[in-house]
C-alpha cells in the first residue's frame, strides 16, 4: 500500500479540486515555486491562469479572494505564516465572512484559506509561531485543523466545495507525518464530525492537530495504569460536541491538549462546553502554552513553551488520581 505524506496530502487535494471544477485557482505568494512545498508542480500541470502568485500585500490578495468568490470563483489562498492571519483579519472576518449573511444569502464566498505550517516550525520564532484557530471559531468561520494525512485530503477538499469561507491549519508538527493509503480510498471529510483515535475508559483526551500524536505516543506509555480515550475533533467550528460529551460521559474524566495560548484558547471552550452538559468525576484540566505566549527562537526554548506529553501525562495522572 502507497505510503501518503501530509503535504502530499494537500498537494493531492488541490491538484484533484483543480482539476474538477474550473472555477477553483490558486493564489499566494511564491506559490509557482511552491516555496512551501504544496502547490509544487500545479504551476505546469494547470497554467499561470489558474496558479497565480501575489505581490507581498496580503490584504490586498486576501480582498481580490473575496472579490473573485462574489463572482462565482472558488479561490484558494495559501497563507505561509500563520501570523499573517492577524493582518487579514478584517478581511477575513469582516468582509468574506459576513457578506453572505449580511445581503440574506444574495451572495456567497466560498474562500479557503490555507495555512501550511501552523504553529511552530522548530526555532521560527515568534511572529512565525502562533495557532489563531481560536480567533476564526470564536466568530464563526468554518476552522479545521486535521491531524492525519487522509483528514488533509478530505478536510481540504470539503472546504474548497463549502459555499461559505474555511480556514484550514495544517500544523508544522504534522506535515511529515506518512500515512500507509489506498488512493482509491481517499474521500471528502465531513465537517463537525470528530473522531475517536483510540478508545479507552479511564479518561477522554481532546487532541488539536498534530497533537493526536502525543496523545496516542502517551496512551500508549500509560496503557498498564490508566485507559485513556483520545478524541479528535479534527474541526474546530463546528465543533463534534455530541461527539465528545459521548466520550466524557463514558469516562467521566477531561483533558484538553491544545498548542495554542491558555486564556481564552479553544481548550478552555472545550471544558466549558462539556461541563455544561455532563457531570465529571473529577475537574477537567488543560495542556496549553502558558498565558500570552510568545515563542522564542532557541530551539530548546521554543519546545518549552509548547504543550509536551510529560505535561499531559501529568494531567492524566491528576484528574483520574482525583476521580478515584
Amino acid at each position: 500500500m502507497p505510503r501518503l505524506s501530509y503535504r502530499k496530502a494537500l498537494t493531492r487535494a488541490l491538484a484533484d479540486e483543480l482539476a474538477r471544477d474550473e472555477a477553483v485557482f490558486l493564489l499566494g505568494e511564491d506559490i509557482r515555486v511552491g516555496a512551501s512545498n504544496i502547490t509544487a508542480g500545479l504551476l505546469k500541470r494547470f497554467g499561470p491562469e489558474r496558479v497565480l502568485d501575489t505581490p507581498l500585500s496580503e490584504q490586498a490578495f486576501t480582498s481580490f479572494a473575496t472579490g473573485a468568490a462574489l463572482a462565482g470563483m472558488r479561490p484558494v489562498v495559501e497563507f505561509q505564516i500563520p501570523s499573517l492571519l492577524f493582518l487579514v483579519f478584517e478581511q477575513i472576518v469582516n468582509h468574506a465572512h459576513k457578506f453572505p449573511l449580511m445581503t440574506g444569502g444574495q451572495c456567497a464566498a466560498p474562500v479557503t484559506y490555507l495555512v501550511p505550517g501552523s504553529g511552530s516550525r522548530t526555532g521560527w520564532a515568534g511572529q512565525h509561531s502562533d495557532h489563531p484557530y481560536s480567533l476564526f471559531a470564536h466568530v464563526g468561520i468554518v476552522t479545521a485543523v486535521p491531524a492525519t494525512p487522509t483528514d488533509a485530503y478530505g478536510l481540504l477538499v470539503t472546504a474548497i466545495r463549502h459555499d461559505d469561507p474555511v480556514v484550514v491549519f495544517a500544523p508544522a508538527g504534522a506535515l511529515d507525518v506518512r500515512q500507509d493509503v489506498d488512493f482509491a480510498t481517499l474521500a471528502p471529510v465531513p465537517l463537525g464530525r470528530g473522531v475517536v483515535r483510540r478508545a479507552g475508559d479511564d479518561v477522554t483526551v481532546v487532541a488539536v492537530g498534530h497533537l493526536v500524536y502525543d496523545a496516542l505516543a502517551v496512551a500508549g506509555e500509560l496503557a498498564d495504569q490508566v485507559s485513556v480515550e483520545v478524541f479528535d475533533p479534527r474541526t474546530l467550528y463546528p465543533f463534534d460536541l455530541d461527539g465528545l460529551v459521548d466520550s466524557v460521559a463514558r469516562t467521566g474524566r477531561l483533558v484538553v491538549l491544545d498548542d495554542s495560548n491558555r486564556s481564552c484558547g479553544i481548550a478552555g471552550e472545550i471544558i466549558a462546553s462539556v461541563v455544561e452538559r455532563v457531570s465529571l468525576t473529577a475537574p477537567p484540566r488543560r495542556v496549553t502554552r502558558p498565558d500570552g505566549a510568545v515563542l522564542p527562537f532557541a530551539p530548546a526554548l521554543d519546545r518549552a513553551v509548547q504543550p509536551g506529553r510529560e505535561a499531559l501525562a501529568a494531567a492524566i495522572h491528576h484528574v483520574t488520581k482525583e476521580g478515584s
